[in-house]
Protein backbone atom coordinates (compact mmCIF):
# COMPACT_ATOMS: atom_id res chain seq x y z
CA UNK A 1 0.00 0.00 0.00
CA UNK A 2 1.11 3.36 -0.70
CA UNK A 3 1.84 6.17 1.67
CA UNK A 4 0.85 9.74 1.52
CA UNK A 5 4.17 10.79 3.16
CA UNK A 6 6.22 8.58 -0.04
CA UNK A 7 4.81 10.59 -2.58
CA UNK A 8 3.64 14.40 -1.29
CA UNK A 9 6.27 17.33 -2.32
CA UNK A 10 6.86 20.33 -0.76
CA UNK A 11 4.41 22.36 -2.88
CA UNK A 12 1.13 19.70 -2.90
CA UNK A 13 -0.99 21.36 -0.29
CA UNK A 14 -0.20 24.64 -2.62
CA UNK A 15 -1.48 23.01 -5.55
CA UNK A 16 -4.63 21.58 -3.81
CA UNK A 17 -5.15 25.02 -2.91
CA UNK A 18 -4.89 26.82 -6.29
CA UNK A 19 -7.27 23.72 -7.51
CA UNK A 20 -10.24 25.28 -5.35
CA UNK A 21 -9.33 28.76 -5.21
CA UNK A 22 -6.45 31.60 -5.87
CA UNK A 23 -3.96 31.88 -3.29
CA UNK A 24 -3.02 35.13 -1.98
CA UNK A 25 -0.05 37.11 -0.90
CA UNK A 26 -1.83 37.04 2.73
CA UNK A 27 -1.82 33.38 3.12
CA UNK A 28 0.61 30.73 4.45
CA UNK A 29 0.74 29.25 1.11
CA UNK A 30 2.01 32.04 -1.04
CA UNK A 31 5.72 31.31 -0.09
CA UNK A 32 5.40 27.68 -1.34
CA UNK A 33 3.63 28.89 -4.44
CA UNK A 34 6.47 31.92 -4.95
CA UNK A 35 9.22 29.44 -4.05
CA UNK A 36 8.24 26.75 -6.31
CA UNK A 37 6.37 28.33 -8.88
CA UNK A 38 8.43 26.29 -11.65
CA UNK A 39 8.02 22.40 -10.47
CA UNK A 40 4.42 24.02 -9.74
CA UNK A 41 4.05 24.39 -13.53
CA UNK A 42 5.57 21.51 -14.59
CA UNK A 43 2.77 19.18 -12.56
CA UNK A 44 0.23 21.38 -13.82
CA UNK A 45 1.24 21.16 -17.05
CA UNK A 46 -0.12 17.78 -17.23
CA UNK A 47 -3.05 18.34 -16.66
CA UNK A 48 -3.79 21.43 -19.12
CA UNK A 49 -3.01 23.95 -16.46
CA UNK A 50 -1.40 27.27 -16.34
CA UNK A 51 -0.24 28.60 -13.42
CA UNK A 52 -0.49 32.77 -12.91
CA UNK A 53 1.38 34.81 -10.67
CA UNK A 54 0.15 38.04 -9.69
CA UNK A 55 3.24 38.93 -7.29
CA UNK A 56 2.76 42.95 -7.18
CA UNK A 57 -1.32 42.37 -7.23
CA UNK A 58 -0.62 40.03 -4.04
CA UNK A 59 -1.87 36.42 -6.02
CA UNK A 60 -1.85 33.28 -7.88
CA UNK A 61 -4.45 31.72 -9.70
CA UNK A 62 -5.00 29.06 -12.09
CA UNK A 63 -6.22 29.20 -15.82
CA UNK A 64 -7.01 26.71 -18.64
CA UNK A 65 -4.42 26.01 -21.42
CA UNK A 66 -5.93 26.29 -24.87
CA UNK A 67 -5.04 24.57 -28.16
CA UNK A 68 -4.87 26.55 -31.15
CA UNK A 69 -8.71 26.26 -31.46
CA UNK A 70 -9.50 27.70 -28.25
CA UNK A 71 -10.35 24.39 -26.52
CA UNK A 72 -9.38 22.88 -23.23
CA UNK A 73 -8.78 19.70 -21.51
CA UNK A 74 -12.43 21.24 -19.55
CA UNK A 75 -10.80 20.73 -16.14
CA UNK A 76 -12.59 24.18 -15.15
CA UNK A 77 -16.31 23.50 -14.94
CA UNK A 78 -18.23 26.99 -16.34
CA UNK A 79 -20.61 27.93 -14.37
CA UNK A 80 -23.14 30.16 -15.59
CA UNK A 81 -23.70 33.04 -13.28
CA UNK A 82 -26.64 34.85 -14.74
CA UNK A 83 -27.68 38.56 -17.02
CA UNK A 84 -27.59 40.78 -13.35
CA UNK A 85 -24.74 38.89 -11.83
CA UNK A 86 -22.85 39.64 -15.11
CA UNK A 87 -23.29 43.52 -15.23
CA UNK A 88 -22.72 43.55 -11.28
CA UNK A 89 -19.16 42.09 -12.40
CA UNK A 90 -18.72 44.45 -15.53
CA UNK A 91 -19.64 47.48 -13.25
CA UNK A 92 -16.87 46.38 -10.94
CA UNK A 93 -14.07 45.59 -13.81
CA UNK A 94 -14.91 49.46 -14.92
CA UNK A 95 -15.05 50.49 -11.16
CA UNK A 96 -11.79 49.17 -10.94
CA UNK A 97 -10.57 49.81 -14.07
CA UNK A 98 -11.05 53.74 -13.94
CA UNK A 99 -9.31 53.80 -9.78
CA UNK A 100 -5.94 52.34 -11.35
CA UNK A 101 -6.46 54.97 -14.26
CA UNK A 102 -6.90 57.89 -11.69
CA UNK A 103 -3.18 59.52 -11.53
CA UNK A 104 -3.97 60.18 -7.47
CA UNK A 105 -3.99 57.02 -6.52
CA UNK A 106 -0.91 55.74 -6.66
CA UNK A 107 -0.09 54.95 -2.87
CA UNK A 108 -3.27 52.56 -2.94
CA UNK A 109 -3.05 49.71 -4.37
CA UNK A 110 -6.92 48.64 -2.76
CA UNK A 111 -10.07 49.84 -4.34
CA UNK A 112 -12.89 49.19 -1.68
CA UNK A 113 -16.85 50.26 -2.36
CA UNK A 114 -19.80 49.72 -0.63
CA UNK A 115 -22.82 48.20 -1.50
CA UNK A 116 -24.78 51.37 -2.04
CA UNK A 117 -22.03 52.56 -4.20
CA UNK A 118 -22.65 48.97 -6.44
CA UNK A 119 -26.04 50.25 -6.30
CA UNK A 120 -25.63 53.46 -7.54
CA UNK A 121 -22.82 52.47 -10.02
CA UNK A 122 -25.32 49.58 -11.69
CA UNK A 123 -27.77 52.58 -11.66
CA UNK A 124 -25.36 55.13 -13.67
CA UNK A 125 -24.13 52.02 -15.95
CA UNK A 126 -27.30 51.08 -17.26
CA UNK A 127 -29.54 53.07 -19.89
CA UNK A 128 -32.71 55.03 -18.63
CA UNK A 129 -34.90 52.53 -20.82
CA UNK A 130 -33.60 49.11 -19.00
CA UNK A 131 -35.61 47.97 -16.74
CA UNK A 132 -33.91 47.95 -13.15
CA UNK A 133 -36.45 46.60 -10.67
CA UNK A 134 -35.23 43.32 -10.74
CA UNK A 135 -31.94 43.97 -11.07
CA UNK A 136 -31.85 45.98 -7.73
CA UNK A 137 -34.48 43.70 -5.76
CA UNK A 138 -31.92 40.45 -6.34
CA UNK A 139 -28.54 43.19 -5.92
CA UNK A 140 -27.79 41.47 -2.38
CA UNK A 141 -28.50 37.87 -3.77
CA UNK A 142 -26.24 38.64 -6.58
CA UNK A 143 -23.72 40.37 -4.33
CA UNK A 144 -23.36 36.81 -2.51
CA UNK A 145 -22.62 34.90 -5.68
CA UNK A 146 -19.58 37.57 -6.77
CA UNK A 147 -18.16 37.16 -3.70
CA UNK A 148 -18.19 33.36 -3.86
CA UNK A 149 -16.61 33.32 -7.51
CA UNK A 150 -14.06 35.28 -5.56
CA UNK A 151 -14.16 38.99 -7.45
CA UNK A 152 -15.26 40.94 -4.07
CA UNK A 153 -14.46 40.32 -0.56
CA UNK A 154 -16.49 41.88 2.12
CA UNK A 155 -14.26 44.01 4.67
CA UNK A 156 -17.07 45.33 7.21
CA UNK A 157 -20.68 45.25 7.13
CA UNK A 158 -22.50 47.59 10.24
CA UNK A 159 -26.49 48.31 10.04
CA UNK A 160 -26.46 50.57 7.04
CA UNK A 161 -24.08 49.12 4.50
CA UNK A 162 -21.72 46.54 3.14
CA UNK A 163 -17.72 47.66 2.19
CA UNK A 164 -15.91 45.38 -0.20
CA UNK A 165 -12.88 45.18 -1.51
CA UNK A 166 -13.15 44.56 -5.41
CA UNK A 167 -10.04 41.41 -5.90
CA UNK A 168 -7.82 42.48 -8.92
CA UNK A 169 -8.37 38.92 -10.32
CA UNK A 170 -11.40 40.51 -11.66
CA UNK A 171 -8.53 42.10 -14.38
CA UNK A 172 -7.49 38.94 -15.34
CA UNK A 173 -10.88 37.22 -15.85
CA UNK A 174 -12.60 39.74 -18.06
CA UNK A 175 -10.46 41.86 -20.19
CA UNK A 176 -10.37 45.46 -21.60
CA UNK A 177 -11.94 43.70 -24.62
CA UNK A 178 -14.39 41.58 -23.31
CA UNK A 179 -15.88 44.70 -20.91
CA UNK A 180 -16.24 46.64 -24.20
CA UNK A 181 -17.89 43.34 -25.56
CA UNK A 182 -20.42 43.06 -23.25
CA UNK A 183 -20.91 46.69 -22.82
CA UNK A 184 -22.05 46.36 -26.62
CA UNK A 185 -24.50 43.40 -26.27
CA UNK A 186 -26.42 45.16 -23.49
CA UNK A 187 -26.99 48.27 -25.62
CA UNK A 188 -27.65 45.79 -28.79
CA UNK A 189 -30.06 44.00 -25.81
CA UNK A 190 -31.65 47.36 -24.24
CA UNK A 191 -32.14 48.76 -27.87
CA UNK A 192 -34.33 45.62 -28.77
CA UNK A 193 -36.61 46.09 -26.42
Amino acid sequence: MKNLEQHIKPYSKAVVKLLRQPIESSMSLWNDVLNYQVEIQDYLTIIGLELVVKKDDGFAYLKELEDSEGNTLGIVSKRKIGFEASIIIVVLRQTLEEFDQNPNQFDVNEKFISFQEIKDEIELFLPETYNKVKLMKDLEINIRRIVELGYLREISRDDFDVKYQIHRIIKEKISLDQLQEFKNKLENYVESL
